[in-house]
């Protein structure tokens, strides 16, 4: 039996250590290179561009633009301000929102 046990140990190669294949450093960093690369640009770099396009838009709303808000209200722009937009909603109603809560400019509402 104790053949059997000091034959196992010694299966792994000389001096009963396993080997094991050494990788080039190289090959490793360039693989990490390539995966970071196809998530940027599959995932990152068009991510960017909905931010910007956003941002370009929100800064774009004037009166007379119908929008609508993150909360799915329908209005037309009053009123315009540094960082917020009164809208109006129904006759003599008017909510003033945060630009950062409209998610879609629709149309000026003469071109209706």
């Amino acid at each position: 039996m104790l053949s059997v046990l000091y034959a196992m140990g010694s299966a792994g190669g000389v001096g009963g250590a396993p080997q094991q294949g050494q990788g080039n450093p190289f090959g490793f960093l360039i693989m990490m290179a390539l995966i970071f690369g196809i998530f940027y640009f599959l995932t990152i770099r068009p991510q960017q561009k909905k931010q910007k396009e956003r941002k370009e838009m929100i800064s774009k709303v004037e009166k007379g633009d119908k929008v609508i808000t993150s909360g799915g209200i329908y209005g037309m722009v009053v009123g315009t301000k540094e960082k917020s937009l009164v809208i109006k909603v129904a006759d003599n109603v008017k909510i003033e929102f945060a630009r950062s809560a409209i998610s879609r400019v629709e149309k000026k509402a003469d071109q209706t």
